[in-house]
């Protein structure tokens, strides 16, 4: 069968059927998952760096889901297995930002960061009771698996998955995998109750712990909660997802600008204050509010999506996305997509009192003078793609993305960039 062909422009992979072993381990509850994605990105325009050159990152994804039930008769019982490897340089860093600072969160070529090495990124068991009313989760996870879970479809990283990983530092997405769980209660097929705990291990983002498993460097725990809503409206059945939810952390952290007297640090030349803890909350909301003749695989969704940082101890105070999803955009191809996002990354204005004071203590006021500590304010990010479904297991991205205020710096010039995303399902 044409289906089970390598490199068929109708199999779901494109190694192929395996002569027909691989829908056959399917039935017995062997699901492997094999997959690559690259982003390559090329600066037209602004950033610090004006010396246009082009980067290229990339992840390898390897790993399966394995029904229990069909492999050793466990009731509603699975176990989901991901090794990520990453590898290459992000222009981010090379060129748009000011080394002094770095980037807020977006990074233009979303796979880069969090070690360019191989990691267990999930391994993890799953038990569902009650007719999936009851679903207990625990393993090794990333907490943005299950909890501010919306998902990638752009190659900026402000634009992509869950917003609390990009700027609280004690909430590892993906690749980085910690040890928790999370139960969550289906109080409705739509409506749901989910809550968490993971180690909180800052030694788990060092290249050579990708694959540790004990909780060495442990520091205390993140605990989190949520809040979900996923109608389908209309007749057409348009897919919805809403969420809310709040995290807490319980180790200790540096406050950003005040010693343990409540003075400003540069001032009096202190230690940080130590805060008891870190927290912080989220909400999303997607809706497809359009099909195309009564199609819900195709129309038009649109989506908001806030986080909020303890503006205690963090770079943000808070970040926002709004944007547009245009599901099959033409006849002839509907299976691509076109989409459209913005959003704007807040530094907490307690880190730019912070900056001010440094450079006021030290008699600093040249830019360009190596000591002087950048102020940061805000940085805004746009980007429009289209996505070519070329078959079911290749899908190329090219996308045009720009940045106002790289790092939330004033002084560095606003960045243009164009990139390309390529996803192939193996």
């Amino acid at each position: 069968m044409a289906q089970e062909q390598m490199f068929s422009a109708n199999s779901r992979w494109m190694t192929g059927d395996w002569g027909g072993l691989r829908t056959e381990l399917l039935g017995k509850g062997y699901d492997f998952q094999f997959s690559y994605q690259s982003e390559s990105a090329s600066n037209l325009h602004g950033g610090y760096n004006h010396d246009s050159t082009v980067r290229y990152t990339d992840q390898f994804n390897m790993g399966g889901a394995f029904d229990l039930e069909k492999i050793l008769g466990w009731e509603q019982a699975n176990l989901q297995l991901l090794i990520t490897e990453r590898s290459g340089r992000d222009i981010t860093n090379d060129r748009l930002t000011d080394s002094r600072t770095g980037t807020l969160g977006s990074s233009v070529q979303e796979n880069y960061g969090r070690g360019q090495t191989w990691r267990i990124t999930t391994l993890a068991y799953q038990q569902k009771f009650f007719d999936d009313v009851l679903d207990i989760k625990v393993g090794r996870l990333p907490i943005g698996s299950d909890f501010d879970s919306t998902g990638c479809v752009f190659q900026n990283n402000s634009l992509c998955g869950g917003l609390v990983g990009h700027a609280s530092t004690v909430w590892y997405n993906s690749p980085v995998g910690q040890w928790g769980g999370r139960v969550k209660v289906n109080f409705t097929p739509k409506i749901y109750a989910q809550v968490g705990a993971y180690e909180y291990n800052p030694s788990l983002l060092e290249s050579n712990n990708g694959f540790k498993l004990n909780t060495s460097g442990r520091q205390g725990t993140t605990y989190v909660g949520e809040l979900g809503w996923t109608p389908s409206l209309g007749e057409a059945g348009m897919a919805g997802k809403y969420m809310v939810g709040g995290y807490w952390n319980s180790a200790t952290a540096n406050d950003v600008l005040e010693d343990a007297n409540g003075q400003s640090k540069q001032v009096t030349g202190e230690a940080a204050d130590q805060l008891d803890g870190r927290y912080g909350m989220y909400a999303y909301a997607r809706q497809q509010i359009t099909t195309v003749g009564g199609d819900a695989k195709r129309g038009l969704s649109v989506f908001a999506h806030y986080s909020q940082y303890d503006k205690r101890s963090s770079t943000l105070d808070w970040q926002a996305q709004v944007g547009a999803i245009y599901a099959g955009p033409f006849d002839a191809r509907p299976q691509d997509s076109l989409a459209i996002g913005f959003s704007e990354l807040h530094v907490n204005p307690a880190l730019t009192k912070n900056q001010h004071l440094h450079n006021e203590a030290r008699n600093l006021t040249d830019y360009d003078n190596p000591a002087y500590q950048p102020i940061q304010h805000a940085e805004y990010v746009a980007e429009i793609h289209y996505d070519f479904k070329l078959t079911p297991w290749l899908m190329l991205r090219p996308n045009i993305q720009y940045l106002s205020n790289p790092g939330g710096v004033y002084e560095v010039d606003n960045a243009t960039v164009v990139g390309l995303t390529v996803n192939t399902v193996f």
